[in-house]
């Protein structure tokens, strides 16, 4: 097996170990507060993976960009059964490296959005306050420094004051500061350091 079909293989089994679960509750509590979506209503899911969260937006009647650097992710989503998958655009690049449509009306990014280097990480969060308009709304995860994560290269971690201070001029919806022992899907030991964000642009 050659390194790109292993790497292949290694997500996949990553991915079939996160099927059943449901969508996070920070894009749920997004979804809610928009209700029902215009037709051309636009959500853009950054790090998609194989679909936990895309697939509970499409469900909901919204047009969906879904990106992920993985092409085994992408690949994996469009075998799913989805509802509304005309809906879907699917796009294989870096999140920190993907134009943002202006006027997107949510832009979810469960987990994924740490994994860029800090100076990308600041950058990408300048380009999803741009691109939301007023009402739109940013739902996800940020990684705090008492991660431990911290120390590999790569991956941003935020105090609790720098997160804070990133969300001033929106409206915050949620904002929960999580510290937890357990377990990544691929089953490390693992303290999680998270804070879970959801804030919206006022109008």
């Amino acid at each position: 097996m050659s390194k790109a079909q292993d790497r292949s293989a290694g997500w996949a089994a990553y991915y079939r170990q996160l099927r059943a679960r449901p969508p996070r509750r920070t894009l749920l509590a997004a979804l809610d507060r928009f209700g029902v979506p215009d037709a051309d209503a636009v959500a853009v899911d950054l790090g998609c993976g194989d679909g936990r969260d895309t697939v509970e937006i499409l469900r909901r009647g919204w047009n969906v960009v879904a990106v992920d650097a993985e092409p085994e992710a992408l690949r994996q989503l469009s075998a799913r059964d989805l509802p509304g998958a005309e809906r879907m655009t699917t796009v294989l690049a870096r999140l920190e490296d993907v134009p943002l449509p202006i006027g997107v009306r949510l832009v979810n990014s469960s987990f994924a959005m740490p994994l860029c280097e800090p100076d990308r990480f600041r950058d990408l969060w300048s380009r999803i306050r741009d691109a939301l308009p007023a009402g739109g709304r940013f739902s996800g995860q940020w990684y705090g420094v008492r991660d431990s994560w911290v120390g590999r290269p790569g991956i941003t971690f935020l105090q609790r004051r720098d997160a804070e201070a990133m969300l001033e001029g929106l409206e915050v919806e949620m904002f929960e500061e999580e510290e937890a022992d357990g377990v990544t899907p691929r089953g490390n030991a693992k303290h999680w350091h998270i804070f879970h964000v959801v804030a919206c642009k006022p109008g």
